[in-house]
């Protein structure tokens, strides 16, 4: 199974006045999408994504535990030290699913609150596991598809941070005593640290070029 995500980055910010006099901020927008190939190649079926988000619903999002961290984590697993949001509603509308997250008062969240009253432009980012198929559209995401979470929260999905989106979906994972590990990780980190320090930027870029050969 792979690392799969996706990012969209037209979502709209929320604030409004609480009780309290402080403010309240929500983002809200569409957080996946199926029948169509996106920017990445991949096609996720609307079968698939309507049976795994209405799961997703059921038992993350109606139990108030649907989280999602700021930044491109680099695992299937939320961390929750760095949780940023609470997902609060993810619904069909045609193709698109529509979804609405509450920023919490968290380390990460107050972050986020920071970047929204700056007038950063955020996006969100879906984060799952699956297999792909090559089809005619592209690569179709298949029928084992599990979301982790239906947004995590990102800026600028062309800087950096998307550097590191695209080299971690091309890491194989497996499960080991029900912990997700990749198996590509532990090897390129035993290359690294046997290579002497003359020669390490000349191998983590053969390392590099191998990892792209895996995407």
């Amino acid at each position: 199974m792979k690392l799969i995500t996706e990012t969209i980055e037209d979502i709209e910010v929320l604030t409004e006045a609480t009780s309290n006099g402080g403010k309240a901020y929500k983002i809200r927008g569409v957080f996946m999408q199926a029948d169509i190939k996106n920017r990445n190649g991949r096609v996720y079926p609307v079968e698939t994504l309507a049976k795994e988000v209405k799961r997703y619903s059921n038992e993350f999002i109606n139990k108030k535990r649907a989280f999602g961290e700021l930044g491109h984590p680099d695992g299937p697993t939320v961390n929750l030290e760095r949780v940023s949001h609470m997902i609060t509603s993810l619904k069909p509308e045609g193709k698109n699913f529509i979804g609405e997250a509450k920023v919490m008062d968290t380390p990460y969240g107050k972050i986020v609150k920071n970047l929204i009253d700056e007038g950063a432009q955020l996006g969100v980012s879906s984060r799952g596991m699956g297999s792909l198929q090559s089809g005619s559209q592209g690569n179709v995401v298949g029928k084992d598809f599990y979301l982790a979470t239906a947004a995590d929260i990102v800026a600028d999905p062309s800087a950096p941070d998307a550097f590191v989106e695209g080299i971690m979906e091309g890491k194989e994972w497996v499960w080991d005593n029900g912990v997700l590990k990749s198996m590509e990780v532990e090897k390129y980190k035993e290359e690294i640290e046997k290579t002497r320090r003359a020669e390490l930027a000349e191998k983590k870029a053969s390392i590099f070029k191998h990892f792209l050969t895996k995407i």
